[in-house]
């Protein structure tokens, strides 16, 4: 083993464990191995989930101490953002303008969480109203849930670690968590930067190794009291039906519609699109896949449109100039190259890219799509778009409705009616008006309907979702 790759450990109750048997993690550009990660045995599993626990019952934080702790590691990830930003380029393939973006937010996540630490409340409830309990006291209190097992995929890393395990701590909760294999660096990254900043041991602990075996070992464990999983609808389906009573939070797929009407401001549509079409290679579970356009407008949209993202820099994501970098591996590469060629012999014309090199794919653009091919009904998870031409306003909401999906949806109009209708019609959890559908502010509610998930991410809205209203009634 080449000494100059480190190895992470498993991290239980404060103490780094390196196991016998590792997995390495690669620069997802480059192929070459930049450092190995301990894969879990069940035991760890339960030795984690068995170090929260005891840390749940025996934490003594208050809020103001949970508030402190992710100040203080919203301040050290701004001191360490240079370093974050170069292992966010390596270890996902992320281009150093998207890892910049990524720890933007992370910061801003942090923040967020720590104040709402000091927010936590509950309500008065007039018990005193009803005949019979005049001289009854109703309130009730909001408690944390306990061990929180955060699931966290490999496309933001670092970002949706936090957003699971900061209004976690917040709320006074401890976690089991475990990040994606392919990228799991960030996480430990996260945990140094929480250490440091005076988060005791044990409020946090992080196993890694396949899916199919840590996440099972996961959701066996009847004394983890809630699951948050960011992922595949396919691997959400399977955690909502394993984990029984206990609550679940899923943020799962999306094949996103952006609806481009015909008294849309058509340049900085374009615009706004084209930019936003392809970061971190597509691979965004409200990244823009369908473009719906009034057919009356669709040839000069398109042509502008295209002007742009014929002008992105495709390549090394540590060039400062890359707009587009490598998918996650090869093997997702090929199998977006299968859609885009499966697409093409069924009808559909490459307007750009449809090229392949190694982990990249070129930003694609299809057009003449029917629904039932893949890169329209699925969800795509990479760097290709399809332009749809639509007649009628209401044809363009019946189309993106038409969906399994319910995460995000865009929509440029200058018409307010139509803004409105839209609000009210698009089955979706967020829309977004005048602005694509990857539009994300941490401070909001975010999360789907239908196969999109349940619940909702936002540090104020996850400290709803981890913590537990409780009834408390005094006879006065």
């Amino acid at each position: 083993m080449n000494a100059a790759v480190k190895t992470y450990g498993l991290y239980l109750g404060g103490e780094w464990l390196t196991t016998a048997d590792t997995i390495p993690v690669t620069h997802k550009y480059t192929g070459n191995v930049i450092a190995h990660i301990s894969r879990a045995q069940q035991k760890h599993v339960t030795d984690a989930v068995t170090l929260a626990e005891k840390t749940f019952k025996a934490s003594k934080l208050t809020p103001f101490d949970r508030y402190s702790i992710l100040l203080k590691a919203a301040v050290l990830t701004e001191i360490r953002r240079e370093e974050l930003e170069l292992s966010l380029a390596r270890e996902v393939g992320k281009t150093l303008k998207d890892a910049k973006g990524e720890i933007d937010r992370v910061i801003n996540t942090l923040r967020l969480s720590a104040e709402e630490a000091k927010r936590i409340s509950g309500e008065m409830v007039p018990l005193h109203a009803t005949p019979g309990s005049e001289n009854r006291l109703g309130f009730a209190i909001r408690v944390p849930k306990g061990v929180i097992g955060a699931i966290t995929p490999f496309n933001y890393p670092l970002l949706l670690s936090t957003h699971k395990v900061a209004p976690a701590i917040a709320a006074g909760n401890t976690v089991v968590l475990k990040p994606a294999t392919s990228t799991p660096i960030s996480s430990f990254q996260l945990v140094e930067i929480l250490e440091e900043a005076g988060l005791p041991k044990g409020h946090i602990n992080i196993v890694t190794g396949a899916g199919s075996e840590v996440g099972d070992w996961m959701l066996a464990d009847e004394r983890i009291a809630m699951y948050t999983f960011t992922g595949s609808a396919e691997v959400g389906k399977r955690i909502k039906e394993r984990s029984g009573l206990r609550p679940v939070s899923l943020e799962l797929g999306n094949n996103s519609p952006n609806i481009v009407h015909n008294d849309a401001d058509l340049e900085q549509a374009a615009k706004i699109i084209s930019t936003r079409s392809f970061h971190n290679a597509g691979q965004a579970c409200i990244a823009v896949q369908r473009i719906l356009v009034q057919e009356d407008v669709v040839a000069e949209f398109t042509e502008k449109y295209l002007d742009f993202v014929n002008g992105l820099v495709v390549g090394d994501p540590e060039n400062s100039s890359t707009d587009v970098g490598p998918m996650i591996n090869e093997k997702e590469a090929i199998r977006t190259e299968q859609w885009i060629e499966e697409a093409v012999a069924q009808g559909a014309k490459i307007l750009c890219g449809g090229k392949r090199a190694g982990a990249v794919i070129y930003p694609t653009v299809l057009s003449e799509t029917t629904p039932e091919m893949k890169v329209n009904c699925m969800e795509v998870f990479a760097p290709v778009v399809t332009i749809i031409p639509y007649k009628t306003i209401d044809e363009a909401f019946d189309i993106s409705n038409r969906s399994s999906y319910g995460l995000q949806a865009g929509i440029f109009t200058t018409n307010l009616q139509i803004a409105f209708q839209a609000a009210r019609t698009l089955e979706y959890g967020g829309v977004i008006i005048n602005d694509v559908s990857t539009y994300r502010n941490d401070v909001m509610p975010y999360g789907g309907v239908k196969n999109s998930g349940l619940g909702k991410e936002g540090p104020r809205y996850a400290i709803e979702e981890m913590t537990e209203l409780r009834m408390v009634v005094v006879n006065l």
